[in-house]
């Protein structure tokens, strides 16, 4: 059986590897058919019915996105009649579809949009059958309007196959078919985690992040408040995507020009909380793993959504997650406690704004009371990127003109370890590069852990710290998870030596390059630029471990004490509860 398949496409010779679909031959002869549910995460569905093509000594019409290349087939995918249907297929999704574009939160960003355009479609013909049914807001994290559905399913797919949580599904039959939570209940009672990938791969406005811009202009006209932001280290090389950058590009400083513009007080970063998060997680770690007694493996929890799924659906694994918060969670309880003190200011009126890669960061900040350890609630609000590439928009910057600025280095400075927090692996990476650190009094002589990167769902690896073996895995896309889990478990039951001494998980494909609050579109193409992105900014950091940041030095010697210290307990970490389980 040959590897390769041999056929035409509008007379332009192909060959592709066998099991293409005829729309990966087309693509890669530069030929676009149109489709609105086929996305390159997910496995085709041939739902929307667009992506129709012709087969030479057929009468049928065929899907490409589902259809696989057979040896010498001629296809043509343009010729009048093709046109014809597809311009039907997309009159008969308009007329279920409200005619909200303007108000829409994909407005400009739409892939419906882009299709009717393209089509040229100015009136509809056919009758107006949007359904009345009512938006769900309630998760404060994402909003579902089913009115605007097409029924692609590609929402579906990420939720339960992708994520494992099963939170979505399709209800009724035929033209009553629509989106809804399983069991047709309220989204925040469902098992969502609040992950915003069902978001990042719809491809209309049914599924949007929860937008609080109004919340945070408010804020910032009100003369009483002291407005704080934060930064996080996936925003950065993702956020240009909005104004015309190439993917991956660092706009780390024009990012911090653009927030002070927009009315900020001080502009933190929480890269520094991520070094903080690793001091005191690298801690953690290296007490656990030096006293016989204790539970392995250590399990990172930086990750809201993760947090949320290990909860709901694996709370057996409560004794093994780190009690470090998160660093945005890190930097709005110090921004309310250490910076106050050291700036005069009163607390009450710090109004903290996390900006985040993330639609779950906006439940991680009122998941608990431990979120309120500097006596208020430690973030106030929580933005996705795409809400803040809105309000740059909104205030009328030219961001591509910005002067690079520096952030307020109290809170700001941070090190490469900080910043490839935002890649799948980073986490577990600058956590390696401090234990060694802590365990020998020495940095590692290479600095770079390169099995912790990349896109493989599940990584493993070893590291030889002090004369020791430190077994790790790395997880990402929650349904990667059970996976790491289940080899725990199994070990744990047989009474045996754990499988990882140390475990990552984050929840989103590709780490939270890939989060479910960044530009849409993504690809593992675009998380890999974008992780390019971040692992460009360690190697030229000054300073590329955690421990080496002088400013979390200084934060320690001045207010903190030291890591797991009485203080760092309490303003760093926080606890963790069974949630209605999930348990299958």
């Amino acid at each position: 059986m040959t590897d390769k398949i041999q056929a035409t496409i509008n007379n332009l010779p192909v060959e592709v590897p066998a099991g293409a679909t005829i729309l990966d031959a087309a693509r890669q002869v530069s030929v676009r058919i149109p489709t609105l549910c086929k996305h390159p995460d997910l496995d085709a569905t041939a739902a929307c019915g667009i992506c129709i093509v012709r087969i030479k000594g057929s009468n049928k019409m065929l899907r490409a996105c589902c259809t696989p290349l057979e040896p010498d087939m001629d296809i043509t995918t343009e010729d009048p009649e093709i046109i014809q249907v597809r311009r039907t297929v997309v009159e008969m999704i308009l007329s279920r579809h409200p005619n909200e574009c303007l108000t829409c939160g994909r407005n400009q960003n739409c892939e419906l949009q882009t299709i009717a355009a393209d089509f040229g479609l100015r009136e509809i013909c056919l009758d107006s059958i949007v359904p009345d049914l009512p938006i769900d807001e309630s998760t404060h994290a994402i909003t579902l309007d089913p009115r605007k559905c097409i029924t692609c399913g590609r929402c579906i797919q990420v939720c339960q196959q992708i994520q494992d949580v099963w939170a979505l599904t399709f209800l009724q039959r035929g033209i009553d078919t629509r989106i809804a939570a399983a069991g047709d209940i309220s989204l925040a009672d469902s098992p969502c985690v609040r992950c915003g990938q069902c978001s990042a791969h719809c491809p209309t406005g049914a599924i949007v992040e929860y937008d609080e811009t109004q919340e945070v202009w408010d804020k910032l006209l009100d003369p009483d408040a002291f407005c704080v932001a934060q930064l996080a280290p996936a925003v950065r090389v993702a956020i240009g995507e909005a104004f015309g950058f190439p993917v991956g590009t660092n706009l780390t400083g024009k990012t911090y020009a653009a927030l002070r513009r927009m009315g900020f007080d001080a502009v933190f970063d929480t890269n520094f909380g991520a070094d903080l998060t690793i001091m005191e997680e690298a801690h953690e770690f290296v007490q656990r793993f030096s006293d016989p007694d204790a539970v392995l493996p250590l399990i990172t929890t930086c990750c809201p959504s993760w947090v949320d799924f290990m909860e709901k659906f694996h709370d057996d694994m409560i004794p093994h997650f780190s009690s470090c918060k998160s660093p945005q969670a890190m930097v709005g309880a110090l921004a309310k406690t250490y910076y106050a003190e050291k700036m005069g200011l009163d607390p009450a009126k710090i109004y903290v704004v996390s900006v985040m890669p993330c639609t779950a960061k906006k439940f991680e900040i009122i998941r608990s009371k431990e979120m309120r350890s500097s006596g208020f609630q430690d973030v106030d609000t929580s933005l996705t990127t795409r809400e803040l590439a809105r309000m740059i928009k909104q205030s009328g910057i030219n961001f591509k003109a910005l002067a690079e600025e520096q952030p307020d280095h109290m809170l700001g400075a941070y090190t490469g370890a900080g910043t490839i927090f935002g890649a799948t692996g980073g986490v577990m990476e600058a956590a390696l590069r401090t234990s060694h650190f802590l365990l020998t009094g020495e940095n590692p002589e290479r600095l770079d852990f390169q099995k912790t990167r990349g896109l493989d769902g599940v990584k493993e690896g070893t590291a030889i710290i002090a004369g020791h073996e430190i077994r790790f895995a790395v997880a990402h896309g929650l349904g990667n998870v059970e996976t790491v889990l289940t080899r725990v478990r199994e070990a744990r039951d047989a009474g045996t030596e754990p499988p990882y001494h140390f475990i990552e998980v984050m929840a989103c494909p590709g780490g939270c390059v890939g989060g479910g609050g960044q530009p849409y579109g993504v690809t593992d193409k675009l998380r890999a630029k974008r992780a390019a992105g971040l692992y460009q900014d360690d190697q030229a950091g000054l300073w590329r471990c955690s421990h080496e940041n002088p400013y979390i030095q200084k934060l320690y010697a001045d207010f903190l004490g030291q890591p797991g210290g009485e203080k760092s307990e309490h303003l760093l970490h926080t606890s963790y509860r069974t949630r209605k389980t999930y348990r299958r």
